[in-house]
Parts: C-alpha cells; structure tokens; sequence
C-alpha cells in the first residue's frame, strides 16, 4: 500500500471521512528538506470539509535540518486518487523522503516543487 505524508488538514477525523469514508491509520513521522508556511484555500467545498481558510503548505528547502512533523498512512490507489481531488491546485503531490527512512508521497507547494 502506498504511504501519504500528512502534516495538515487529511490527519483530521472529519477530512478523513468526507474524503475517504474511514478514519485512516498512521504512525508520527517527519518530512525532510521541507519548510512549513500557509496558503489561502479559495475552494469553498475543501473549506467546508475542512473548516479553514487556510492551510498548511510546505516547500523544498534542501536543508536536511528543515523538518516537518506530521503522519504517514497506508492508503490504497483510490484513497490516494480520493486525496488528489481534496487538494487545490496550490498543491501537487511528489515522493519524499521521511526521517524514519521511509519514502511517502506529500502535498506540496506546487510553484516550488523539486
């Protein structure tokens, strides 16, 4: 099963079931290379799902001592399609590297993607 990396709104119980009709299961990790900012949500539909305005985004900074605390989950192929269309297009999801060595794919900032 794939693993997604999660450092915002999919580690919540009600993102989790609007988006994948379960609770997913998942272990504390951290995302490597990465910094955290926010960005502004427009889609009222991820809003609503979500109950924010803004959510946490990240971006390649290239500093292995850049870390980013959050979850990774196994999800199937159609939970992580079902993750694709929850997220905006300021987001695009790549392979990352995980501290605990891991490979995960996370959403990140799409204008600065490696």
């Amino acid at each position: 099963m794939p693993l997604l990396f999660s450092y915002g709104t999919l580690q919540q119980d009600d993102v989790q079931l609007a988006t994948f009709g379960r609770l997913l299961s998942g272990e504390a990790d951290a995302l490597v290379g990465y910094a955290q900012t926010m960005v502004r949500i427009e889609d009222a539909e991820v809003v609503a799902k979500s109950g924010k305005t803004h959510h946490p985004i990240v971006a390649w900074s290239g500093r292995d001592a850049d870390r980013v605390a959050g979850t990774a989950f196994e999800v199937s192929d159609a939970e992580l399609a079902a993750a694709d269309a929850y997220e905006v297009a300021a987001y695009k999801r790549v392979a990352a590297p995980l501290a605990s060595g891991r490979t995960a794919w996370v959403y990140v900032d799409a204008r600065g993607a490696p």
